[in-house]
């Protein structure tokens, strides 16, 4: 509950998002104070040091050392984050036939036509 004055408290994945996307923005390599400032400074220095770190966890981000701190970089784009959560649900079932075919069967026409044409192009640059 927020009392007179404060915003609502806002989401673990709503700060991993805002976090990634201020990385993203940058240059090359930033730092926690970068991205605080680059959030407008409304976050805690430490708040966003405890995102960075937790996006460390998931792979989402990669650090290294810049001096007394570290300097922080994005893994990979958007589309590929949601693949890393999607392995990871996938990982966690012990029926992955059966995951596959529940996603498989909710793909509409354009997006099942997609998948086929990715993976035929897995296929054959595996062959190559």
């Amino acid at each position: 509950m927020t009392g007179p004055g404060q915003r609502p408290r806002r989401g673990q994945g709503e700060l991993e998002a805002l976090v990634l996307s201020a990385l993203r923005e940058a240059d090359g390599p930033a730092t926690a104070g970068w991205v605080q400032e680059r959030l407008g400074g409304d976050l805690a220095y430490t708040t966003v040091i405890t995102i960075l770190t937790r996006l460390l966890g998931k792979g989402a981000v990669t650090r290294e050392r810049a001096g007394r701190s570290f300097a922080w970089t994005p893994a990979s784009d958007q589309a590929g984050l949601a693949a890393r959560k999607m392995r990871k649900v996938l990982d966690a079932e012990s029926d992955r036939g059966a995951v596959l075919a529940s996603f498989v069967t909710g793909l509409d026409r354009d997006e099942e036509r997609l998948l086929r044409d990715l993976l035929d192009q897995a296929q054959s640059e595996g062959e190559d």
